[in-house]
């Protein structure tokens, strides 16, 4: 379990397993609570990473979303959706850690 989380949440992980599982379950509870599908989930929950500043998080869910088979250019048009929202600098900034992942697979 610990093997592929990024190195702060698996020392949490492993300091905290109860706190881990229950925020897993967190997790899997707000995926189920309502009708979307999964790649519908992931660019959403790309778009909050992106908006949140959160460099590791945008990279979180891009390497996902490419390993779920999303198309990297509806990734990169995330962030081209978040420059009337959010501004160009902080969409420029989402691409370039969209692009950290979609130009290395």
């Amino acid at each position: 379990m610990t093997t592929d989380l990024p190195h702060a949440a698996a020392k949490i992980a492993e300091l905290y397993p109860g706190v881990w599982r229950a925020y897993e379950d967190l997790g899997e509870a707000c995926a189920t609570a309502g009708p979307l599908d999964g790649h519908t989930m992931r660019l959403i929950k790309l778009a909050l990473a992106i908006g949140a500043g959160s460099e590791g998080a945008t990279h979180s869910h891009v390497r996902r979303a490419v390993d779920e088979g999303l198309d990297k250019a509806a990734l990169k048009q995330v962030a081209v959706l978040a420059i009337p929202t959010l501004g160009f600098p902080r969409a420029s900034a989402a691409l370039t850690w969209i692009e950290d992942i979609t130009e290395a697979t």
